[in-house]
This record gives structure tokens, C-alpha cells and sequence, in this order.
């Protein structure tokens, strides 16, 4: 038998073309996750065994009397042929075949539709029985059944992330109170961290962090009380035997070489002790909140000024250069910094030698620069030299000068408390090195 069928449009039969019953709206419907495409799949397999089982159930019915075609519109139609001539059929009003007689599952275009479309002959009968299910209303009821089954797990997905979120929020409570405890903790507050109750696991994490605290403030004690206490004990002797020496200067001539050495000694105990004195004085605890408005170039002009006698013993020129130039900082602490690099300047300036210090702005920026005209500083050696009790024994005459090794150290120690950076450079003389130390510029 030969049949002609009238195929309004083509169609990729791999995407089923949906409409809404009068034809005018087409909506394209694409799986986008994988899960939701495999329900499709398993409810059109649902709906193809719902075909089969309509044919078997036609065939068996079927009484061989026609049957007047039925008008109306349903998602399942049937046809029933014999030879050329059609028995019966429901859910669609054409004489002619829906698809070819070819035994077995397809698809067609048949009545400006996309049908999915199963033949079975039956051998009893010798019948040729078409059912077809429109694919447009077989993808919207697959996805209505989808749909539903899939809302409400998308739906307590997101109350499910909520619920989450905030028992666990809830649970971290304690470990934020704590953080944030320890955040807003200054640098000298090692009191214990109060919470309020807590689990028995972060119990142990608050009792382990005060057992921390509190050792580390008895080490930090300790060491303050030596230090403090060694330095103060130490001062006593040390202006006894200074009494003792001018006393002794009366009976003995200066120039005896025991005595000379004898005075040296005490001089640098002496040095040893208030270098220990300022390094302590310098932690964060003790001036943290004496920062001020400074002219460091009125800074400098004072040290220098202080330092005279030394520069003067030694016939040396210290000369001041620059412009007033303003920074926030602690004035005791950068005096000890200026006073540690002009004392450093003249141990190794020779007699008669220049030293250079200089004050200028650029940008935001304030550059202290303190230029020497001693032996100068090797570069490999620039990290070395800021090393507690580290002397270098290269330069020349460095043997002879008196210093205990703590005055770089102090002086990078107080230019990080402030934020400042040191450079190490030649000087401009014929020889000598240049400490540089840049400072943040003061606001306003």
C-alpha cells in the first residue's frame, strides 16, 4: 500500500516541537541538567509502553465493524487499516495513515503536529493498528510529572543550605568571639581571654590559648625584670667605681696606661648598661601612644647640639642640612635613634673628619640621612651590622673604638616601631657609609 502524507514543515526529531494547542506560541524546552533530562527519558519510556499497550489492547478489542471517525482533540489518537481501507480511528478527523506500515516505534509530522507513533499488525485480524501520542502534550505532561517530583527538592535545597548555614554559624559563634578577643588585644595585654560557655572541644582551645598567654607573659616579664633590674643594679657600682677613679686620678698620673684602661673599662660597662636601658625603654608598651607632631630637622639640630663635646674632641665638623620636615613618632625613642647614629658616626669618623646629617620631604615621604667619613661599610655586610652585639672587625681600627654592638640594633628596632625603612649607602665624602632612614610624612 502506498501512502501519501502532506509534511507541513521539517523538524529536527531530535527536539520535539512544542505548541500550545492553537498553534500560535511556540516554546522550546531544552534539558539543561542531567538528571532532569534522564526523568524525561523514563517518563517517555513510560509513555511508549502505554502505546504498545493501547495497540495490543485495540487488536484484542476490535470487532472487525467500522467505527465513524471521532472528532475532538486528545493527547493519545489510533488508527485501524485493513489493506487500503481505514476501520477506525479516534483523536483525529484525516482518512489517511498517520505513518507508513512499518512495524515497530517512530516518529511523524502528520495534522501540523510531531507524533510519536507505534505500528502493530495483528496476525488474528489482519489489522494494521496505528496509535500516536502528540509529542508537544507528551513533553508537557512529562515535564509537569518532572516538575513536580524535582520543586520541591529544589526548593529544600536552598532552605537546607540555610539551615545549615546558620547551625553552623551558630556553632562558630564562640571561635569569632575569640578571634575577634584576640584581634582587639594591644601588644602588652596578655591578660586570659574571657568567653562566655562553651563546648567542651573550644574549652579546651580557650584554656590552651591563656595557658599560652600566660607563660609568654611570665617570659616577657622575666626578661623585662632582668633587664630593668640589671641595668639599675648595675648602675649603682658603675658611679661608684666613676667616684673612685676621680678620686684616683688625683694620685696617679693620667697618662698611666693601667689607668687609662682601667677608665675605658668602666666607660663602656657604663655604655653597656644605658644602651640596655634604652633598648628596653623602646618596646611598643612604652610608647605606643607618645606618638606626636615632630620637626624631625629640629630633632636632629638638638642631638647634634648635645653631642658637641664628642665632636669637638675629636675636631670633627658635624653639619646640619635640609628643612624642617614634620612625622608622627615617640620623641624620646627617635632621640635615642639620632643619638645612636651621630655616637656611630664619630667612633669612626677620624679627627678632623666631616659628618653630614640631612633633612628632606619627597612626596610623602621624609628622608633622614646620616653620612660619615670613616672606613665605610662593606655591602655584604649591611645586614650584619644590625645584629645585637655583631662589631665588624674589617674596618680599619675598629679594634680600638669603644661600643658593645647594641646601638645599630637599637636603632633599626625604633625605626620599625615607627614604620621607617633604612638604607645603607656610601657616603658622600671620600669614605664612609650613609644611613638613610625614611619616615612616613605627617599629615595636615
Amino acid at each position: 500500500m502506498s501512502v501519501t502524507r502532506s509534511i507541513p514543515r521539517e523538524i529536527n526529531p531530535t527536539v520535539p516541537d512544542c505548541r500550545h494547542p492553537g498553534g500560535t506560541h511556540p516554546v522550546q524546552f531544552r534539558c539543561c541538567l542531567q538528571g532532569y533530562s534522564s526523568s524525561l527519558q523514563e517518563a517517555n519510556k513510560l509513555f511508549d509502553q502505554h502505546l504498545r499497550q493501547t495497540a495490543e489492547l485495540i487488536a484484542r478489542l476490535y470487532a472487525g465493524h467500522a467505527i465513524k471517525p471521532l472528532g475532538g482533540e486528545s493527547t493519545l489518537a489510533y488508527q485501524v487499516w485493513r489493506g487500503g481501507e481505514l476501520l477506525a480511528s479516534f483523536g483525529i478527523q484525516h482518512t489517511q495513515p498517520i505513518t507508513d506500515f512499518y512495524p515497530g516505534f517512530g516518529h511523524a509530522n502528520f495534522d501540523g503536529y510531531r507524533w510519536r507513533t507505534l505500528v502493530y499488525f495483528d496476525q488474528d485480524h489482519q489489522n494494521w493498528i496505528i496509535t500516536a501520542e502528540r509529542m508537544d502534550l507528551r513533553y508537557l505532561l512529562a515535564e509537569s510529572v518532572v516538575s513536580h517530583a524535582i520543586l520541591p527538592i529544589l526548593l529544600a535545597i536552598p532552605l537546607a543550605g540555610l539551615l545549615i548555614w546558620l547551625i553552623i554559624g551558630h556553632g562558630l559563634k564562640p571561635l569569632r568571639v575569640l578571634s575577634e578577643q584576640l584581634k582587639n588585644k594591644q601588644a602588652d595585654d596578655l591578660s586570659p581571654v574571657v568567653l562566655p560557655a562553651l563546648k567542651s572541644e573550644l574549652q579546651q582551645v580557650s584554656q590552651s590559648i591563656n595557658a599560652l598567654m600566660h607563660r609568654l607573659n611570665i617570659a616577657l616579664n622575666r626578661e623585662k625584670h632582668f633587664t630593668a633590674d640589671a641595668a639599675h643594679e648595675l648602675r649603682t657600682p658603675i658611679s661608684a667605681l666613676k667616684i673612685q677613679l676621680h678620686n684616683l686620678e688625683e694620685d696617679i698620673s693620667p697618662d698611666n696606661e693601667a689607668f687609662q684602661q682601667l677608665r675605658a673599662g668602666v666607660d663602656r660597662i657604663q655604655h653597656l648598661v644605658e644602651q640596655l636601658l634604652s633598648l628596653y625603654r623602646s618596646t611598643p608598651e612604652q610608647f605606643v601612644h607618645n606618638f606626636r607632631r615632630i620637626n624631625l630637622h629640629q630633632l636632629a639640630q638638638d642631638v647634634i647640639a648635645d653631642l658637641h663635646d664628642k665632636f669637638e674632641c675629636k675636631q670633627q665638623i658635624a653639619e646640619l642640612a635640609g628643612e624642617a620636615c614634620m612625622i608622627e613618632g615617640d620623641p624620646f625613642a627617635l632621640t635615642a635613634l639620632l643619638q645612636n647614629l651621630l655616637s656611630n658616626a664619630n667612633k669612626y669618623t677620624p679627627p678632623g673628619g666631616n659628618i653630614l646629617v640631612t633633612v628632606y620631604p619627597v612626596d610623602d615621604r621624609v628622608y633622614l640621612k646620616v653620612e660619615d667619613a670613616g672606613p665605610g661599610i662593606a655591602p655584604e655586610d649591611y645586614d650584619k651590622i644590625f645584629e645585637r652585639f655583631r662589631r665588624l672587625n674589617n674596618q680599619l681600627g675598629s679594634s680600638s673604638i669603644q661600643g658593645c654592638g647594641l646601638g645599630l640594633t637599637i636603632v633599626r628596632h625604633i625605626a620599625d616601631l615607627h614604620g621607617a625603612r633604612i638604607e645603607i649607602t656610601r657616603s658622600c665624602f671620600a669614605s664612609g657609609a650613609a644611613f638613610v632612614i625614611i619616615f612616613n610624612r605627617a599629615g595636615g
